[in-house]
């Protein structure tokens, strides 16, 4: 069995928002118990991220990593039509992932106790993201 949904955030800007609650309600709508989930999002600016959820300050040290890693406004960068956060975005993407796959048992996400699915914002101003979640399996 296939099953596929369009799923869409709001973002307030840079930061991370936890994805795992509406996926779940998604696989228990559906037919799927056992198999795969993939979730893929459509742009170049953000990413997707299994991270811990119990304590936000990890998701904080990594926004604090990434900044280091990635400055907004390098001046190495040529590609700046939408600011000084455009390009240091897609590199921040690229280094992280746009698709990722996840077990799906007794109907829903198997994470680990302490793991949730984030979509990780890049961009500092707000913006509306689309994602695609394809279910597979029994």
């Amino acid at each position: 069995m296939w099953e596929q949904y369009q799923l869409r955030v709001s973002t307030d800007g840079r930061g991370t928002y936890e994805l795992t609650p509406e996926i779940d309600a998604r696989l228990r709508s559906g037919g799927v118990t056992t198999g795969l989930a993939h979730v893929f999002l459509h742009h170049t600016s953000a990413s997707l991220i299994i991270c811990e959820n119990a304590d936000p300050s990890v998701r904080g040290d990594l926004e604090t990593y990434m900044a280091d890693l990635v400055r907004d406004g390098d001046p190495r960068f040529a590609h700046t039509v939408e600011g000084p956060d455009d390009m240091s975005a897609h590199v921040r993407s690229v280094l992280t992932q746009s698709g990722l796959t996840v077990p799906v048992s007794q109907g829903r996400l198997a994470l680990g106790t302490w793991q949730s699915i984030y979509l990780w914002e890049h961009r500092t101003h707000a913006h509306n993201r689309r994602l695609t979640l394809t279910v597979h399996g029994d």
